[in-house]
């Protein structure tokens, strides 16, 4: 091989280098970049920097690790609306938008899991009445999501901190069976004196029906007759919440 032949075969060496580099630079997904830079303004800026969709996005990061999960955080908040609604949502429906397998769908109940558990640590061990907001945003937390109704009651001792919370009846999309008896018997067992009634509309609207009224004023009556007095009766939903008493109804 001549000289010049050594010269050309180098300079072709040299043109072509740079151009492999550039193909793997174009084979690299182009959702990395942005990760990182979101992952640096939450990181910078916290998280009221970020729209929901990316502090979702933000969390499918860790369950997705190999797809753009953009299109996925904007499709779970189209379907159900909200961040809370998302977490809130049952593992099928959750898996019916398309991304979301069964180990997501798990993924994003854990988070819902550690959000309760960690609003119940809020309320538990403090006095109820004084930490109110505490208290809704743990029934929220707990209950406003459900697809069908519970009845949760807040078991209190005389200082009205938190002795147990406990769901006693689960029922269809509009009704729970409840009973007067039931209810006095299980705070005779806790040792309590007073409690608080919680119950959801699967619904959304907070709105209390005439068959609540009528059963919460039951309770009531069973409670005076025992020294248990009950402090309200709060129904959750997921446009917000009434409270029975604050409406004057017991």
């Amino acid at each position: 091989m001549s000289k010049g032949d050594d010269t050309r075969q180098f300079l072709a060496e040299q043109s072509i280098a740079p151009l492999e580099k550039q193909k793997i630079a174009d084979d690299k997904p182009h959702y990395l970049g942005h990760r990182e830079r979101l992952r640096e303004r939450f990181a910078s800026a916290g998280h009221g920097a970020l729209p929901d969709y990316e502090l979702l996005e933000l969390l499918l990061f860790r369950f997705v690790p190999r797809t753009d999960t953009k299109p996925i955080a904007k499709a779970l908040l189209a379907r159900f609306g909200t961040l809370a609604e998302v977490l809130g949502a049952p593992t099928g429906l959750l898996q019916e938008v398309k991304g979301v397998g069964p180990a997501v769908a798990l993924d994003l109940k854990v988070i819902a899991a550690v959000t309760h558990r960690s609003l119940r640590s809020e309320v538990t061990g403090r006095e109820s009445l004084s930490s109110w907001q505490q208290l809704l945003d743990y029934c929220r937390a707990a209950m406003a999501f459900e697809s069908r109704e519970q009845f949760r009651i807040l078991f209190l001792d005389k200082k009205n901190m938190l002795i147990a919370d406990e769901v006693q009846q689960t029922g269809t999309v509009d009704h729970t069976p409840v009973y007067p008896r039931e209810v006095m018997k299980r705070a005779l067992e806790l040792s309590a004196t007073a409690i608080i009634l919680v119950h959801n509309h699967p619904s959304g609207d907070p709105t209390p029906s005439r068959a609540d009224i009528d059963m919460t004023k039951e309770i009531v009556e069973a409670g005076k007759r025992l020294g248990i007095t009950v402090h309200d009766h709060l129904i959750i939903g997921k446009k917000g919440h009434a409270s029975m008493k604050g409406l004057l109804l017991i």
